[in-house]
């Protein structure tokens, strides 16, 4: 039986960045602890209803770290005593929320791999992002977790925010590179309804369209020659330091999401829990979002991929699989230099990426 990804989503920030629009409340100590309490609940809970095992562990939100590394250590541990998780386990950081000895803590239950909120080595970008630490706590966090034992460090990085452009994207690239670290998460910003970037764009300089794109040329390039391969849209890792949580859900494979605001897709069905975090220490049962991992959705998912499509494994996932239909529904994309095609696979160009949501579009419907 292949094993699950598990997701838990820790809910709580010490404010709230413009750009966010995940789930997220300003709570204290006491209020980390209830929860803790309903997360182990509700993993006993889950593991007894599915009797399935885990192999990966994703702690995300918000601000895990914010917790405190007892916290999370029994979050982790709790999640290896209903599920196994006796593969990758990783843990979300912000540099200006870590204690003095949490990276310890954490390792001692099993935490292998960390992912810092960085978005920007450059400070006067950082600020404008609410980020409320400098550079500088950024790279003691990261030197921390490697002295701590933990190898496998990431790091956020975000593509066209306010002010940004060549020389500032150079200079965090340079400090990736720099520091060590064997993962880098890059995303474009998208101005999502109801953040104060939204609500105020007059006051931010936003890198228009084509700036944006040739920012992101100039990222993917700059990591290639570093040895960061890109292996999904906004991914890049050394090699073997793929995310291997986060490949379960590009690859259209079972995870269970626990907590406010998290999916699942298991045994075909999918369905996720409100964001609402009294619906859930309530024990409430998450709602359903229907069927899942049709063609259609494993084609999506897998065009996110640098990888793309490979046909074999299409094929035995789904019988009636023909790619001539793809390929035919491709010829356009590939002409244009979008897409490109061997015998093996189809998949989105670096080029390609940045349009990624219209081509799929164009090969799945």
């Amino acid at each position: 039986m292949n094993k699950i990804g598990l997701y838990i989503h820790i809910p709580f920030c010490k404010s709230k960045c413009p750009y966010c629009d995940f789930y997220s409340l300003r709570k204290g100590k006491k209020d980390y602890e209830s929860y803790v309490s309903s997360v182990k609940r509700s993993l006993k809970m889950w593991a007894e209803r599915t009797e399935k095992k885990a192999d990966t562990l994703y702690l995300g939100g918000g601000t895990p770290s914010l917790l405190g590394g007892e916290l999370i250590s029994e979050i982790v541990l709790a999640a290896k005593e209903s599920f196994g998780c006796n593969g990758e386990i990783t843990v979300e950081c912000n540099p200006s929320c870590i204690e003095t000895d949490f990276f310890k803590r954490v390792v001692d239950a099993g935490v292998n791999r960390v992912s810092l909120g960085m978005q920007s080595a450059v400070d006067s970008e950082r600020k404008k992002l609410g980020r409320l630490a400098d550079v500088k706590a950024v790279e003691r966090a990261i030197n921390r977790a490697f002295l701590s034992g933990i190898e496998n460090v990431s790091v956020d990085l975000m593509i066209g925010i306010p002010d940004q452009n060549e020389k500032t994207l150079a200079q965090s690239l340079e400090f990736c590179a720099q520091s060590g670290v064997k993962h880098i998460s890059a995303y474009m910003l998208k101005v999502e309804e109801g953040t104060f970037f939204h609500e105020n764009p007059h006051k931010f300089n936003f890198p228009d369209e084509d700036l944006t794109a040739d920012l992101y040329l100039q990222m993917v390039n700059f990591l290639e020659t570093e040895g960061y391969s890109q292996y999904e849209i906004s991914n890049f890792a050394q090699q073997e330091y793929e995310s291997r949580h986060n490949l379960k859900y590009w690859n259209c494979e079972e995870y269970l999401g626990i907590g406010p605001a998290a999916h699942s897709f298991l045994n075909g069905k999918r369905f996720y829990y409100p964001r609402d975090i009294q619906f859930f220490e309530n024990g409430e049962e998450p709602v359903s979002d229907g069927d899942g991992g049709d063609l259609q959705e494993y084609i999506m998912l897998k065009l996110r991929l640098k990888d793309g499509l490979i046909f074999e494994e299409c094929k035995k996932r789904f019988s009636d699989f023909s790619e001539t239909e793809y390929i035919q529904k491709a010829e356009p994309m590939l002409k244009a230099g979008f897409m490109k095609l061997d015998d093996k696979s189809l998949a989105i160009t670096t080029r390609g990426f940045l349009i990624s949501n219209s081509i799929i579009e164009k090969i799945v419907y």
